[in-house]
């Protein structure tokens, strides 16, 4: 009794200990990035202004508190998205010991492999999701319509998307996860491969509110990834009965 009480306290001091280091990364990041908001929204701006070339464009907001607050959500946002590599190795460093001495590098090349991910979901979505949504957002626009986006809402939706997509980009890491876990199989993804597909598709459409091109572009990515998610968790389940 004492003993697994003791055993339940250590892994909880350790939790505790990798809990306060991930917080205090996203702290320092998100400090960091507040310092430095005014070039993170003119860059996070460039879509919208990209997508209503030639014409002039700027954000409106309508209470006196909304660039503050909107501000604060932008710097914490980009705070976690900075700390992700921190937060995942801590995840790492508390779940490592559970694992076999042959997982644990893999396991750790899977976490930098996650972080990388995420980022090239990122990449995906400012590049070029977004730019696609925003010309067909904006081109309602007529001599009798015209859009004053507020900054708010634009932002919101630019966050929701480049976090939507980074973690679209982590199906693999998602999927290796929930076969070893023992939440499914070894052979599930494969199986289930034709329910997967249209759902990939759906989500996609939806994402890109309704635009075939940018849905087209989000799903080809996205299969391959689900694809790439099969041939690893081929190779870990490989390697785990060696």
């Amino acid at each position: 009794m004492n003993g697994a009480f003791s055993f339940f306290s250590s892994h909880l001091e350790e939790l505790r200990k990798r809990l306060i280091i991930a917080f205090l990364s996203i702290v320092i990041f998100s400090g960091a990035a507040y310092l430095c908001i005014e070039p993170i929204i003119r860059l996070l701006m460039i879509p919208i202004l990209t997508a209503v070339r030639p014409a002039p464009l700027k954000l409106v907001y309508t209470a006196l508190t909304e660039a503050f607050i909107t501000y604060l959500k932008v710097a914490l946002l980009v705070g976690l998205f900075f700390s992700l590599p921190v937060i995942l190795y801590e995840l790492w460093r508390f779940v490592a010991p559970g694992l076999h001495r042959h997982e644990r590098t893999k396991a750790l090349r899977v976490v930098m492999a996650a972080t990388a991910l995420f980022a090239a979901g990122a990449g995906f979505a400012y590049f070029i999701v977004l730019p696609q949504a925003l010309t067909f957002f904006m081109g309602f626009s007529s001599a009798q319509l015209e859009a004053l986006p507020k900054l708010s809402n634009y932002l919101t939706l630019v966050a929701r998307t480049i976090l939507t997509c980074g973690l679209a980009f982590e199906i693999p890491f998602l999927m290796l996860a929930a076969r070893k876990t023992g939440l499914v199989g070894a052979e599930y993804f494969q199986q289930k491969r034709k329910f997967f597909y249209p759902v990939i598709l759906i989500l996609s459409f939806l994402l890109t509110a309704g635009d075939l091109f940018a849905a087209v572009l989000l799903a080809l990515p996205l299969c391959g990834l689900y694809e790439a998610g099969i041939i690893i968790n081929r190779l870990f389940a490989g390697s785990g009965k060696r």
